[in-house]
């Protein structure tokens, strides 16, 4: 992880400053306006309390600390609320693993001409006597964890594109409405990313027709995101560049190998967000004798950072500092 904007680009920071209405000067004082809304929320357990957490919520509603902090809120009152979702959840887990190996979610290794990191869904992959509908938001939801903590994509955001090739009337009876419910909500409304188009291509009629059904859950705004091509693919390149694009897809790269993304996400046996504990950077951690622990704030973030910050608060007011407290659901 680029660790708060210290390892971005100029041009990644300009972007960010015209579009997000991020100055990196600036970051601590909206850091501490989310923060201090924490105490309207004694109902919340948040989980992680750090700056550089909170950053990707805030660049996700442009810097504007009140709409920060409800998503923030709402990430947090989400998992509070479907802990079946977060328990043991990472990508070691059997019918998440089963499901990345199947390419449901993939990421390509190119973004597109926005910097935008690309999430395939190859549906007609999907084996329902395997694993269901619940596995593969599972692993959309770890996928984006694992993509978001990287601060290009929290500036740049995502793109998706579902292919919906071959993918039979029958299978589309296992999209379960309560789960493609709770997905709406958890994606629309608690998540921190900026989500920059969802395409459909090669989609048959009767998914278009589930989409009519799903259609009053989502904002006007992320209607307006959802594309259908159907076997059209030249509209889709006109969003997409087809030079990284996988050749299924009319790109011009080699097909797309389900066991890329899978094998990097369940190579890293340290990122979970399971229902006991939530992921922390490795670069804010230490092990000693065997035992792992958070390092000292001296340890995590360079001296400067704090000689600046500490001007204006208390170390215990920046909350930079975590304990084992945070890492826990009561």
């Amino acid at each position: 992880m680029a660790e708060y904007g210290w390892s971005l680009s100029e041009e990644l920071i300009k972007k960010a400053c015209t579009e997000l209405n991020e100055i990196p000067e600036e970051r601590w004082r909206a850091n501490m306006a989310v923060k201090e809304q924490m105490v309207t929320r004694p109902d919340i357990n948040f989980l992680r309390q750090d700056d550089a957490f909170i950053l990707r919520f805030l660049r996700a509603r442009k810097f504007d600390t009140s709409e920060a902090f409800k998503l923030y809120a709402s990430y947090f009152m989400y998992r509070q609320n479907n802990p079946d979702l977060f328990k043991d959840f990472k990508a070691s887990e059997s019918a998440i693993k089963e499901a990345l190996y199947d390419g449901i979610p993939g990421v390509l290794e190119k973004c597109d001409h926005f910097g935008r990191r690309i999430i395939v869904l190859y549906s007609a992959n999907w084996d329902n006597c395997r694993y269901g509908l619940f596995a593969i938001y599972r692993a959309i939801l770890l996928t984006l964890e694992k993509l978001i903590d990287n601060e290009e994509c929290q500036i740049n955001g995502f793109v998706i594109i579902v292919d919906w090739s071959q993918f039979t009337f029958k299978q589309s009876t296992w999209l379960n409405p309560k789960v493609l419910k709770l997905m709406i909500e958890g994606l629309q409304d608690c998540f921190p990313a900026r989500f920059g188009a969802v395409h459909f291509v090669n989609q048959p009629w009767y998914i278009e027709a589930m989409f009519k059904m799903i259609k009053p859950f989502l904002k006007e705004k992320n209607r307006n995101k959802i594309h259908f091509h159907g076997i059209n693919l030249g509209t889709l390149h006109n969003f997409i560049h087809k030079e990284v694009l996988p050749a299924e897809l009319g790109g011009t790269e080699p097909p797309y190998n389900n066991q890329y993304w899978a094998k990097e996400l369940i190579g890293d046996e340290s990122f979970s967000f399971s229902d006991k504990h939530i992921y922390w950077p490795d670069n804010c951690m230490t092990k000693t004798n065997g035992h792992t622990t958070l390092k000292t704030r001296s340890e995590s973030f360079p001296l400067d950072h704090f000689t600046a910050v500490e001007e204006h608060a208390t170390v215990d007011k920046i909350g930079t500092y975590l304990d084992e407290e945070f890492f826990l659901i009561d």
